[in-house]
């Protein structure tokens, strides 16, 4: 009986140290997936004023910015909320309009379902719409009608006509991208001379955008910016960017972690019954070792590296599993989000194995097992052999 309560005590720190890798490493497979979908968007470095809208970015602090040495792209943003209309079909978005260089310092043509990245030809002005947007508005890059985008104008007083109290102008598809749903349910990307025209931003823009050269430090080049443009301005990194999001899913991950872990807490009670049944059917064994020489000491360190071996077994075997489980994901995907991969931009759970979190664990299982065994051989050993041990 204790040797198959020590063999569940085995089985449930395997189970529950594999369920926290696997967790945990799925947590940063998804987390990993969010940041590169992001990257393909987000600049590595976004300034904005910290009072109002927008902001005049001439002058010789603007022209020193895009010679910053790390500095390998310098764009300027025009970025507003319009409302967009196709034939009866009506939504409202956030017009960003960029420069031709966009695509260089992001990856958002790799995130294209649909058509190409163009802004512009000869002839007329193109823009690139979020896939639900697209959806919303039954627009498609093979239609050649194009999409009406009205604002209010600035400084109109209300007339009778409501048409005209709006800048009304008219834009081309060229393409839909599809990166994450709060991206695609919100932008529409467009040059940046139709977002000045549009809302009557000739000489401000909204935000400057930045893509650093490789290998440059990010720290030192926003403290160059700041010297250089003042306390007016904030700069944002990719991860400050949506640091509300980043924040949720970090906490997610260490509340799972705490939840696995209060579960391995359970099973190690395992470690008790069994090192309580041991000692109490050892106990003439404990008696002889005693008359050897054996010490209150020597006795209880006996029982106590036993515990701690079962949490040690437990412990190895599950992180080889997890491991091995984590790994076989990874390079064969196994285990799917849907039958119809077309709906996923992945069609597989992803996965990434982080060292830090693989050390956390077993120091985590291995503490839990040395407590689960110190209580019996500390407390009960004393209570049941408290005479003979002295």
């Amino acid at each position: 009986m204790i040797n198959l309560i020590s063999a569940i005590s085995v089985t449930g720190l395997i189970v529950g140290t594999m369920g926290l890798i696997i967790g945990l490493s799925g947590f940063n497979g998804f987390d990993a997936l969010i940041k590169s979908l992001f990257s393909s968007f987000d600049p590595e470095l976004r300034i904005t004023v910290k009072e109002g809208k927008s902001f005049s970015a001439t002058g010789a602090q603007f022209d020193a910015l895009s010679k910053i040495p790390g500095v390998a792209y310098y764009s300027e943003v025009v970025e507003d909320i319009a409302m967009l209309r196709y034939n009866d079909r009506m939504v409202v978005a956030t017009i960003k309009g960029v420069s031709e260089d966009f695509v260089e310092y992001s990856g958002i043509d790799s995130m294209m379902v649909q058509g190409e990245f163009k802004l512009k030809d000869a002839t007329n002005n193109y823009a690139v719409f979020g896939e639900v947007i697209a959806g919303n508005l039954q627009v498609g890059v093979q239609q050649m009608e194009p999409v009406s985008v009205f604002v209010p104008k600035k400084g109109r007083e209300s007339s009778l006509l409501p048409t005209g109290n709006f800048n009304q102008k008219l834009i081309y598809p060229s393409g839909i991208f599809s990166i994450q749903q709060e991206l695609d349910s919100k932008y529409v990307i467009v040059p940046i001379a139709f977002a000045r025209e549009l809302f009557e931003q000739p000489d401000k823009v909204n935000a400057i955008e930045l893509k650093l050269k490789d290998g440059v430090s990010e720290k030192e080049t926003r403290e160059s910016i700041t010297t250089l443009l003042g306390d007016s301005f904030e700069i944002k990194n990719r991860y400050q960017q949506h640091d509300y999001l980043y924040k949720t899913m970090l906490s997610e991950k260490y509340a799972t972690y705490l939840i696995l872990t209060l579960i391995l807490v359970i099973a190690s009670f395992n470690i008790v019954g069994s090192l309580t049944m041991l000692i109490l059917d050892k106990k003439e064994d404990i008696a002889i070792l005693q008359s050897m020489g054996a010490d209150k000491r020597t006795i209880r360190n006996i029982f106590l590296f036993e515990g701690w071996l079962i949490s040690l077994i437990g412990a190895i075997l599950g992180t080889i599993a997890g491991l091995a489980i984590c790994q076989a994901q990874i390079s064969y995907g196994l285990v799917k989000l849907s039958d119809k991969a077309s709906s996923f931009i992945i069609d597989a759970y992803p996965m990434k194995i982080v060292a830090t979190d693989i050390l956390l664990i077993v120091i985590s299982v291995s503490l839990i097992g040395f407590l689960a065994a110190w209580y019996p051989v500390r407390f009960i050993s004393e209570k049941l052999f408290g005479n003979e041990m002295h």
